[in-house]
This record gives C-alpha cells, sequence and structure tokens, in this order.
C-alpha cells in the first residue's frame, strides 16, 4: 500500500490560490484515476480537482470554504502499488516505458531543453511527466498534444500514441527551444509608493428592511465582482468617447452568407467576432491603448488578448479571453467567440481562460441597450461597449446630392483611463475601429 498526496494543481497564469466549496468524495470512497474529488473556486471560474491515481481517500487536509495555496497538499490517498510522488517522479519509470525505448535514438535529433514544468500553464500527471523525461520529449510538445482525458488533459494513454506516432514519422517533434542565457541583473528605478484609494470619510447609508422585504446575501462570484468594479472606479479616471457607426454593409453582408458560413464551418455568424476584428486592427494601429498600469509605471503589452464580457445564466458576469487576436482571421475569431460564449453558459470555463487579457469589449446592444458607460476591467486601460443595431433614417452622401434612406447603425462606447490615456489616442482608437467597420467589404469572402 501507497499513500498519495493530491495537491491543488496550476490553473494558470497568475492564480496562486483557490477556495475549496465542496468535497465531491469523502474519506473512505474509492476514487478512479481523473475522477474528480472536490470542486474549487478561483477568483474568476469554478473548476474540479481531479485524482491523478486510482486508490481510496483517507484523508482530507482542508474543509469546504478553506483557502488554499497552488502546490499545497489537499487530501491523502491510498493507492494499491507505488503511487507517484515527488520523490519518486524523478526516478521511477513506468513499465510501458520500456516498450517503447527504441523512440529515445528517433527523439535524439531533436535539440531539447531541460523540461522544467513549472513553466508550463498546464497541468501533467507525474506519471506523463515521467514518460515525457524519459523520452526527451520537451515541454513545448507536451503542450501541443491534445489530450482525451478531462478538461484535455494529457493521458497515459495520449502521449505513449504521441510517442508510437513519433517513431513512425506520423508526427514531426517540435523542437524546444533552448533555455535562454540568464543576462546580468539591471538595476531597477526606486520603487514609487502607490497612493493608496481615498477611503469614504462617512459611513454607508443604513438600509431600511420592513416586513415584506426580502434579504438575499450575495454569492461569491457577486461579491467579488462588486469588489472589483468598485476598485476599478476608485483606481481609474474613467472618461468616455462615443460614436455613431453605419454597419449597413455588414448586417447586408452577414445575412447573405451567414448561412453558407455555418454549413461549411459548423458554427453560427454573429456580429461579434466581425466587431472584435476590427478592435483587433485598431488596438495595433494604436498600441498605446493595449496597455497595463503600475503605480507609476506603464507596461506595453506585446500580445494583444481580447477580453469578452459573458453573462452568465445565474446573471453574473464574466470575461473570458481570446488569446492572440489578431493572429486569427474571422473564422478562427468566429470559432474562438462561440467556443469562449458556450462554456461561460455552461459553467465550463477554465481559469486560464479568464487571464492575460489586454482590452475587453461588452456587447450591452444583446440586451437592447443603445449605448453604455462600461466600468474598465483593471488592469487595463480601455474597454469598449457595443450599442443596438438599429435602423434609422440617415442623410446620406452622393454625388448627385444628398438624400435620407434608412440604414443600420450603432453606437460605439469607449471608456478609458484618463490616467494615461488623454482625449486624442481615446477618441482616435474608436474612430478607427468605426472607420474599419464602416469600409467593411461587402463582397468579401469568409
Amino acid at each position: 500500500m501507497a499513500r498519495f498526496e493530491l495537491k491543488l494543481p496550476k490553473m494558470g497564469e497568475s492564480v496562486a490560490e483557490a477556495t475549496i466549496t465542496n468535497w465531491l468524495k469523502e474519506v473512505g470512497d474509492k476514487i478512479e484515476a481523473d475522477e474528480a474529488v472536490l470542486e474549487i473556486a478561483t477568483d474568476k471560474v469554478d473548476s474540479e480537482v481531479p485524482s491523478e491515481v486510482s486508490g481510496i481517500l483517507v484523508e482530507q487536509l482542508f474543509g469546504k470554504d478553506d483557502l488554499v495555496q497552488v502546490g499545497q497538499t489537499i487530501a491523502i490517498i491510498q493507492t494499491e502499488g507505488d503511487a507517484p510522488s515527488a520523490k519518486s517522479e524523478e526516478t521511477t519509470v513506468p513499465a510501458e516505458v520500456a516498450e517503447i525505448e527504441q523512440t529515445i535514438e528517433a527523439a535524439k535529433d531533436v535539440v531539447t531543453a531541460p523540461q522544467d514544468f513549472s513553466g508550463s500553464d498546464k497541468f501533467f500527471s507525474p506519471l506523463v511527466k515521467n514518460i515525457a523525461k524519459e523520452e526527451g520529449i520537451s515541454v513545448a510538445e507536451l503542450e501541443s498534444l491534445a489530450g482525451s482525458g478531462k478538461d484535455g488533459r494529457v493521458t497515459k494513454e495520449d502521449i505513449l500514441k504521441y510517442i508510437e506516432d513519433r517513431k513512425s514519422g506520423s508526427v514531426t517533434p517540435i523542437p524546444a527551444v533552448a533555455a535562454p542565457k540568464v543576462a546580468e541583473p539591471v538595476a531597477q528605478p526606486e520603487p514609487v509608493a502607490k497612493v493608496a484609494p481615498v477611503q469614504k470619510s462617512q459611513q454607508a447609508v443604513p438600509v431600511s428592511v420592513n416586513g415584506g422585504d426580502e434579504i438575499i446575501e450575495m454569492d461569491r462570484m457577486r461579491k467579488l465582482i462588486s469588489g472589483y468594479m468598485t476598485a476599478s472606479v476608485q483606481t481609474s479616471a474613467h472618461v468616455q468617447s462615443f460614436i455613431e457607426v453605419d454597419v449597413t454593409n455588414i448586417v447586408k453582408w452577414r445575412e447573405k452568407v451567414k448561412t453558407a458560413f455555418e454549413k461549411r464551418e459548423g458554427e453560427k455568424l454573429t456580429f461579434t467576432p466581425i466587431m472584435m476584428e476590427a478592435v483587433a486592427k485598431a488596438l495595433k494601429d494604436f498600441p498605446g491603448m493595449n496597455i497595463s498600469v503600475d503605480g507609476d509605471y506603464i507596461i506595453k503589452k506585446k500580445n494583444i488578448n481580447l477580453g469578452m464580457a459573458a453573462a452568465l445564466p445565474n446573471g453574473n458576469l464574466i470575461v473570458p479571453v481570446i488569446k492572440n487576436a489578431d493572429q486569427l482571421n474571422l473564422v478562427g475569431m468566429a470559432k474562438a467567440v462561440n467556443d469562449l460564449g458556450n462554456r461561460a453558459k455552461a459553467g465550463k470555463l477554465k481559469p486560464d481562460d479568464t487571464q492575460g487579457g489586454t482590452y475587453t469589449v461588452t456587447n450591452v446592444g444583446t440586451f437592447g441597450s443603445v449605448f453604455g458607460t462600461p466600468i474598465i476591467n483593471q488592469p487595463q486601460v480601455g474597454i469598449l461597449a457595443l450599442g443596438a443595431i438599429r435602423k434609422v433614417p440617415a442623410v446620406i452622401e452622393t454625388p448627385e446630392g444628398d438624400f435620407i434612406g434608412i440604414r443600420q447603425k450603432m453606437f460605439l462606447s469607449h471608456s478609458y483611463d484618463h490616467r494615461v490615456v488623454d482625449g486624442a489616442l481615446g477618441g482616435s482608437f474608436v474612430k478607427r475601429v468605426a472607420e474599419y467597420l464602416e469600409a467593411f467589404d461587402i463582397d468579401r469572402d469568409f
């Protein structure tokens, strides 16, 4: 018999802790490998922690509502054989590896770097990491595998199949990047003390409650949202710019191609990915909007990662992120928007899906709003609200003269942080988004 320590896995960039919300298994219960043991909640999404081994749960080290740090042991599972552990991970080699030792020679032609899994945002079981180390499979190769386990986890069968395919030549190994030479430390400027938010001098006005009122406690996510929004207003100097956009060509084009698009791509074509495409282009034109603020320092972001505000079934709000949005064509953008939107509604988002955003877009027009004044998603410096598309009478200019016609129009509402973004940049950015939308080619392919 052996005792396996179930640890809180790394769940994504900048996620350092989680709260236990529910134990799915009790002490004495039998657990299968990859079976969920407990539910956890980060500051963004809820998730499950699966077991890496089969066995019996013999100890719960934390209770419900306890806060746990990434890497902490949260439960002890008793297994039949020798369970993988932190000590044995470096030396224990699974029996299956002996059957595929010949693949090592095929991997020697690939330039590999030391396998440091601590830098990976993905979770890999000790068994999978052992096989990867023995076979010379780089972290980049392992991250590229599409796992068949829960939430896309790479299983033992996945990595063994990959090794066989690599041996047969049906897949090409991804060369690992050699570890960069560490540069000499550069003297950093003395940190500037951050200004604490101004505290309210007066207490909150008490709310009167009568016998017919119902008192409902906020759920965990609503409390978090409340804190984030209040902190954002206290942190950023919010200012807004509004612009009206003629999207008649976009409406006509979508109506013309949406059936063929869904038939070919298996995805519905909404207006959101078209808008996202224009925003990503404008951010490339105005990188000053793709920044973050840290005290008295401005951080220019290399990647354009678009946050997409989405409403959850319970009425709460979440912002999944489309990574490297400027590198996606319209089809890729539509697939990303639909995937994140569907998983948000189903409560299937992973912690990493909500991390790393550099600019946010929210579609207030979904609920009929003409425009809005959205609150900035910290530490970003801008957020764009898409208003409802409406048929309105408009002046149309032609060489023969002006006349009144029916056009499809919408408002773009741009909130930006006046600490670092002035009106010239904030207004020019939203104007560029409008120009891309109005110049939409009605004859383009998708």
